[in-house]
């Protein structure tokens, strides 16, 4: 994947007005849930269609501490163990509180992410929620990737902080290869600026 066609990785001042937007919409809370499984969970457009309640509850039903993707709903053998944002799982556990209030609901095989018309989504129709909504706001050249590149440069940029190192982000990128995971994390010029100053 070439450098100039990688999706655009989003700033916090980006990311809050997209948040706050999606928020303003007839599905807020829906869209919401699936912005910040890109942002705060990395999740691919395949794998936020392909995501189950029954994968972020825990043994008492309620919304867990991490989500367990499994393979089949991820790329290749991408299936991980991801823990989850307290943002995240504030708007999950809401969301889930309103399924839970309809007479057809199964957790074990109720999808996350549903429409008005279908039980479930498609990742095209994620790919292009995406596309609408940074349209709608105002951002050029991000895509349903963005998430995830933003997701994973934040986490690489701060995981020595908290002891771990890029492994740990490929683990929770799901990525074969840690190679593929650094083609992913957008340099930081500042940065750059500092440590040369400290060689």
């Amino acid at each position: 994947m070439g450098l100039a066609k990688q999706a655009k990785i989003l700033t916090n001042k980006q990311v809050e007005a997209v948040y706050q937007y999606l928020g303003t919409m007839r599905n807020g809370l829906r869209n919401q849930v699936i912005f910040l499984l890109s942002v705060k969970a990395g999740l691919r457009a395949k794998e936020i269609a392909e995501l189950k309640w029954s994968m972020v509850t825990n043994a008492n039903g309620d919304i867990g501490m991490e989500i367990h993707l499994t393979d089949a709903a991820s790329k290749g053998r991408g299936g991980r163990v991801i823990p989850i944002n307290r943002q995240l799982r504030e708007k999950m556990t809401e969301l889930f509180e309103q399924e839970c209030r309809r007479h057809n609901f199964d957790l074990a095989s109720s999808h996350v992410i549903k429409t008005e018309r279908a039980p479930k989504t498609t990742p095209q129709a994620i790919v292009n929620m995406f596309a609408q909504w940074y349209s709608d706001v105002g951002l050029i050249g991000c895509s349903s990737h963005s998430g995830r590149r933003t997701f994973i440069t934040n986490a690489a940029r701060k995981i020595s902080s908290v002891g771990g190192s890029l492994r740990d982000v490929q683990a929770l990128a799901g990525h074969s290869s840690l190679a593929v995971t650094q083609r992913y994390i957008e340099g930081d010029g500042e940065a750059r600026v500092k440590v040369v100053e400290l060689v």
